[in-house]
């Protein structure tokens, strides 16, 4: 199948299949005129890394995922290790964006949000406010 079949079997944009060929996630056949053509086998592969990415695993987890996938001799254990490895930094990062979003939500009620041009917010980003979150 040509590039734009890849994509709607798969659920991935012909942009990123052409991405996941240039980091070598996936090897497309090449007709005689140099067109790729996508098998079955890359579709699920572009069906496992779009899953993958669902759950927000980083291309480089996903490139470690989809070798293990790949491998028969595999252990469970290595990919439930790598999965909450993930839940981790999962974990990590809402942390993260809770507390920007705790800042900036003091910003915003230190913003007298009316018709004049003084702004806390806009002080804070500029880097003049001195508006510490407590």
């Amino acid at each position: 199948m040509n590039i734009g079949e890849a994509a709607a079997a798969s659920g991935v944009s012909a942009k990123m299949i052409r991405h996941y060929e240039t980091l070598g996630l996936i090897q497309p056949q090449r007709r005689k005129n140099n067109y790729r053509a996508y098998t079955e086998q890359n579709v699920a592969v572009l069906r496992f890394i779009r899953h993958a990415r669902d759950l927000a695993f980083p291309l480089s987890e996903v490139k470690r995922l989809l070798g293990l996938w790949r491998d028969d001799t595999r252990q469970s254990s290595e990919v439930r290790r790598i999965a909450l490895g993930h839940v981790d930094a999962l974990e990590e990062k809402a942390r993260s964006l809770r507390a920007v979003a705790d800042s900036l939500r003091h910003l915003a009620r230190n913003c007298q949000g009316n018709d004049r041009p003084e702004c806390p917010i806009l002080e804070h980003m500029e880097g003049k406010a001195d508006v510490h979150h407590h």
